[in-house]
């Protein structure tokens, strides 16, 4: 991207009321491909390569925003006139920035792309899809709709800042996904599976994709034929290859500055406070390279960072972006994230996760009697406000004496998130990661989530049968 002809002081200069006003601008060039398999066809081809910038102006711990894909420079200057115009406030104050030396940040953290995307043919990336779908169709009779996409993308950005921040970054991340339904014309039942990171194609040196949707046809055979869940309060074990949907839903987003900083969050003004089980770390480490949610800086040019949110249960800092820096005081984590130049950042979760315990992973299945075992959770939806949660669960056992049981279906989980992490009684010398895109006010960002195998004594089980 060749931005040599842009005069930022000039720039930031003619979109400020006051020397206080913080100005950036986010410039964007990212190429994606989309393939997508349904119905024995390839349904979606897309390709493609956006560019643009966004520039934003935090005044009076307001954020205004304008995008646009022409980076003339007259025409950011009007659009950064516009930006002041909004923001004017009737103060006299006379704008004076400083004359600033944009001097290029290098990362604290890197990670090397072996075989570039971008660079990768189209008919490369079929490959890999075409023989999954022979291999899935085939796989059961019962097997009744399929879907295998593969989507990737390299983004390059350039960030500045009112600072005097320069940043450049190149980031890359692909991700393969296996749906599927069967049926048995009495009851029908989904799996899904999905794999990737913050990689290239060489993804696919060390993971086979029949192997990803070998995982998603298992799961919903499995719970085909399964009987349906009993219902009850009980004790749950949740497997370190559940995912993330207990972190990232139940504490997670309400750890985000921006909710949390509004009064939005059952975590709400409890920096110090015991919010979860001594046996409980949260940590969100945007560092941790090759993982989904990695990044050199975030979208703000802040570098990534491993910030230890929750330490032996007691709750020490929210994730924070510049604008909660600037609106609460909380401290600048490298959480301002955004989905394109057309979408402001805000603050958003990264490689998400509970740290590892002591307890082996054996042990803790042989200390319950009769419960659930959760291999594998599903969707589910939480109110930050009060920490109410529910949780479907898409692969789950039966725990008798100690031992995993026969498959059990439909079971759901429902409580809620600070009594739950509080209750934890056993946490799991193991971690295992999932992955996904993550979705809030409009915007999707790719993260990651992870934790060890985790008892709860007691919690309630949603189920069609009774226990």
């Amino acid at each position: 991207m060749d931005i040599t002809n842009l005069n930022f002081s000039k720039i930031f200069a003619n979109a400020s009321n006051n020397e206080d006003d913080f100005v950036d601008i986010f410039i964007e060039s990212k190429a994606s491909t989309l393939l997508s398999n349904e119905g024995k066809r390839l349904e979606k081809a897309i390709s493609g390569i956006t560019y643009g910038a966004g520039l934003r102006l935090i005044s009076n711990k307001k954020t205004y925003y304008a995008y646009t894909n022409n980076l003339d420079e007259k025409n950011l200057m009007q659009i950064g006139k516009s930006l002041k115009e909004a923001a004017y406030n009737d103060r006299s104050d006379t704008c004076k920035i400083a004359p600033l030396n944009f001097n290029e940040k290098k990362p604290k953290t890197d990670f090397k792309i072996l075989k570039d995307v971008a660079e990768t043919p189209t008919f490369e990336k079929l490959k890999k899809i075409e023989p999954v779908v022979k291999f899935a169709w085939g796989f059961d009779k019962r097997v009744v709709q399929i879907n295998i996409t593969y989507s990737d993308y390299k983004q390059d950005v350039i960030i500045v800042n009112s600072m005097g921040d320069f940043v450049k970054d190149v980031r890359e991340n692909l991700a393969f996904l296996a749906h599927v339904v069967v049926s048995n014309g009495k009851k029908t039942e989904v799996g899904y599976e999905v794999a990737g990171g913050f990689t290239g194609f060489e993804f696919f040196d060390n993971a086979a994709p029949e192997d990803i949707a070998k995982e998603a046809l298992n799961r919903a055979i499995t719970q085909l034929d399964a009987p349906f869940a009993p219902s009850g309060t009980m004790p749950v074990v949740l497997s370190s290859e559940a995912g993330g949907t207990m972190i990232h839903e139940a504490i997670g987003h309400g750890l985000e500055a921006d909710i949390a900083g509004n009064g939005l969050s059952v975590y709400s003004d409890k920096i110090g406070e015991q919010v979860a089980s001594k046996l409980i770390t949260v940590i969100d480490d945007s560092s941790l390279a090759g993982k989904r949610g990695f990044y050199r800086f975030d979208d703000e040019g802040t570098f990534s960072n491993k910030n230890v949110l929750v330490e032996d249960g007691m709750l020490k800092k929210y994730m924070s972006d510049r604008l909660s820096n600037i609106k609460y005081g909380y401290e600048l984590t490298g959480n301002g994230r955004r989905q394109s130049y057309e979408h402001h950042p805000i603050v958003r979760m990264s490689n998400t996760m509970i740290a590892p315990g002591d307890s082996k992973p054996g042990d803790i299945i042989k200390s319950v009697d009769s419960g659930l075992f959760v291999k594998k959770m599903g969707g589910g939806q939480v109110n930050t406000v009060t920490g109410d949660f529910v949780f479907d669960v898409m692969e789950g056992y039966i725990i008798k004496n100690g031992a995993i049981g026969e498959a059990v279906s439909g079971a759901t989980l429902m409580g809620n998130g600070p009594e739950v992490l509080k209750n934890i009684d056993m946490v799991g010398n193991d971690l295992g990661f999932g992955i996904g895109t993550c979705g809030k006010d409009g915007q999707g960002v790719p993260v990651s989530d992870a934790q060890p195998t985790l008892r709860i004594p007691s919690i309630v089980v949603g189920g069609k049968s009774n226990g």
